[in-house]
């Protein structure tokens, strides 16, 4: 049941190419009584071979800015790590609750990306040349901490929040802050599984099946994406972290 299910939730997030680790925490703590800490980790790990795999089609494509992405990734590294040992502090209801909260604010900006640009361009005005030298390094490793310890402490993978940095802060082009946010997303996720497994919280037969059921998936949904119309991959995109956050609310 664990496979079939995520055979579809794969096949989902595929079809509206998110990456959905906070759904995926939703499912298995709400359908299958995963414990909290053990959902993180187990979705952590799991992106890593998904965000290798986007990383790898995005440079092929010339859309990742290795050096940007290096930097911020660096400053993932520590955040995520920090994070996962904080997490491991806190107890189960108060981390599900967080995550679900942080779950609620990543789909608030991604609705005012996705309908409101007019308003976010006024208000986040991007930035028109890429960040280079000191700045880039500064500003990198600090972001990189920052996001970092959001998705190593709450499982998420903070893609909204990493997107919209990358633009406003660096200068990165809208067509390259999806491969460049994949790049920078991998060694996040890698650090905070590793983490969640030194704390004794990555079950491996519940990761396999959540694996392989997302990547078969997310490779059939991924194949239905040209196919839909604009209006409801926009829906989608907005809506699935959303009914992830109050999943994990409603089973607090």
């Amino acid at each position: 049941m664990l496979f079939a299910s995520m055979l579809v939730l794969g096949a989902i997030i595929g079809f509206v190419g998110a990456g959905g680790a906070g759904v995926t925490i939703a499912l298995l703590t709400a359908g299958f009584h995963v414990p909290i800490h053990t959902a993180l980790g187990v979705a952590l790990a799991a992106m890593v071979f998904t965000m290798l795999s986007g990383t790898l089609s995005h440079f092929r494509q010339h859309e990742v800015l290795v050096k940007t992405g290096a930097v911020i990734g660096l400053g993932g590294i520590v955040g995520a790590w920090l994070g996962a040992q904080v997490s491991n502090q806190l107890a189960g209801p108060l981390l599900s609750l967080l995550t679900g909260l942080l779950m609620l604010i990543s789909a608030g900006i991604l609705y005012v990306k996705v309908y409101q640009g007019d308003w976010l361009k006024q208000h986040f005005p991007v930035r028109e040349t890429l960040l280079t030298g000191r700045k880039l390094w500064v500003y990198g490793i600090i972001a990189g901490i920052i996001n970092g310890f959001l998705s190593g402490a709450f499982g998420i993978g903070a893609a909204a929040f990493i997107q919209i940095t990358l633009m406003v802060v660096f200068g990165v082009p809208l067509l390259q802050t999806i491969g460049t946010c994949m790049m920078i997303v991998l060694p996040i996720s890698a650090s905070g599984g590793l983490g969640y497994l030194f704390n004794g919280h990555l079950d491996f037969t519940i990761f396999i099946q959540t694996l392989l059921g997302l990547m078969f998936g997310a490779w059939i949904g991924a194949r239905w994406t040209h196919l839909a119309p604009r209006p409801v991959l926009k829906f989608f995109i907005v809506a699935l972290p959303t009914v992830g956050a109050l999943t994990l609310f409603l089973n607090h």
